[in-house]
């Protein structure tokens, strides 16, 4: 680690970081706790009183009296939180704030409004050469392009999948569109986050000069499009809803077992549609992957859909286990739909060690909840803390990173500044 005064236990391969972050709700407050699993000392400046809104999303548990969001207490852990009234008018909180990103090597946000706060990106840098400044948003700020009315739009994840084009490819070409749960863009945008804000940090290290990263949340979705854009640049195509089942190939859809379950079965290209036929018991030759499988015209022509009844036929006769299990050794991808229930009581999870016990700092108790990915031979991340309550550590932050004494705190205190 630096010669820097960490208040977090070193450990994972970002020991040494220190994140700042300022906002709520989903994609950037998660990027920054996937940080923290892995070391970074992650410091959350939250609004005095307010706090972050996930702490207000619903469902909710209630333990020994105390109520909390379960998406906090999941997507917080790790975290420091510090509340600070973010606006620089007042000359103590600029004071807070720039001492802060003179010791950090990120400053990340999602709010809205930095103009009307003081917070102008070239100020930061003056502060810290060094920084690295992610800013998270909807559509993408001005800077980078864009048409500022639309910049200045607000969003939410759906509207992210919407303006994306993501939106309109999700469900049953007969229905609506589906909106892909739960928070499909925040979470698709928060590795957009951890790519540019890790790009740009490998960039400081060779070149001791910080920079500024957009992401947009309609962008990070976009880049998942696939061959959408490309289909219609290169083939005027627009590429329409086509459900589960892909128009091109099948087995590919999810089916239901003998027992009521639901199975996700697919078979793309000729060597695992004839490892299914066989695992399956079905004659390849009268259903061959040229004449049922090879594309739109083979899946939609009589035999084609011949095998599709087969198909469903056969699922129908065997439990979701069974499918699972002949599936497994015909080495054919299969997964029964897991539901929360069946997900944490499954031995694959479980033995992955993907089920972790933490101290939530709200509750006050342990809590058990979903750990750390991607798993890491010589650093791996874990977990030293629950999701913090409002607050928690404004004063160790003050204390050992700014090095204020008591008189001090006090004083910002009675002004409602933290």
């Amino acid at each position: 680690m630096s010669d820097r005064t960490f208040i977090i236990p070193e450990f994972g391969p970002l020991a040494g970081m220190r994140i700042i972050d300022s906002g709520s709700l989903i994609a950037m407050p998660f990027a920054a706790t996937v940080l923290a699993d892995f070391g970074a000392e992650v410091i959350h400046i939250e609004r005095p009183g307010v706090g972050d809104t996930l702490r207000l999303m619903a469902p909710f548990a209630t333990v020994n009296g105390k109520k909390v969001s379960t998406a906090w207490a999941q997507d917080a852990r790790n975290k420091l939180s510090m509340t600070l009234e973010l606006n620089l008018k007042h000359e103590e909180v600029k004071e807070i704030f720039y001492g802060l990103l003179r010791e950090a090597d990120v400053f990340m946000e999602n709010m809205v409004w930095l103009e009307k706060l003081g917070i102008y990106d070239e100020e930061l840098l003056k502060v810290n050469p060094r920084l690295v400044i992610v800013h998270v948003s909807g559509l993408g700020h001005k800077e980078f392009g864009g048409v500022p009315s639309v910049c200045n739009r607000a969003s939410y994840d759906m509207i992210g999948q919407a303006f994306s084009g993501w939106l309109y490819l999700q469900g049953d070409p007969d229905r609506d569109p589906a909106v892909s749960k739960p928070y499909t863009n925040d979470f698709v945008s928060a590795y957009a986050v951890l790519f540019g804000m890790l790009a740009a940090y490998v960039n400081v290290q060779k070149t001791g000069k910080g920079q500024v990263v957009d992401v947009a949340q309609f962008e990070a979705m976009a880049q998942y499009m696939c061959g959408t854009y490309a289909t219609y640049t290169m083939a005027g195509k627009i590429t329409e809803r086509s459900g589960n089942a892909s128009p091109a190939f099948q087995p590919y859809n999810i089916f239901k077992s003998k027992d009521g379950f639901l199975v996700a079965l697919g078979a793309f290209g000729p060597g695992v549609y004839k490892r299914f036929i066989q695992g399956a018991g079905f004659d390849l030759d009268y259903f061959n992957y040229n004449d049922c499988s090879s594309g739109i015209e083979a899946v939609a022509s009589p035999k084609g859909r011949e095998l599709n009844r087969k198909v469903i036929e056969w699922c129908a006769s065997l439990t979701a286990a069974e499918i699972e299990r002949k599936m497994e050794e015909a080495r054919v991808p299969c997964a029964m739909l897991n539901t929360a229930k069946s997900a944490f009581e499954n031995e694959h999870f479980k033995s992955r060690n993907d089920w972790i016990t933490y101290e939530d700092q709200t509750v006050e108790t342990e809590i058990t909840a979903f750990g750390i990915a991607p798993k890491m031979s010589e650093t791996p991340g874990k977990v030293w803390r629950g999701a913090p309550k409002l607050g928690q550590d404004t004063e160790n932050i003050l204390k050992t990173i700014l090095g204020y004494d008591d008189a001090k705190i006090s004083s910002l205190r009675e002004k409602g500044l933290i």
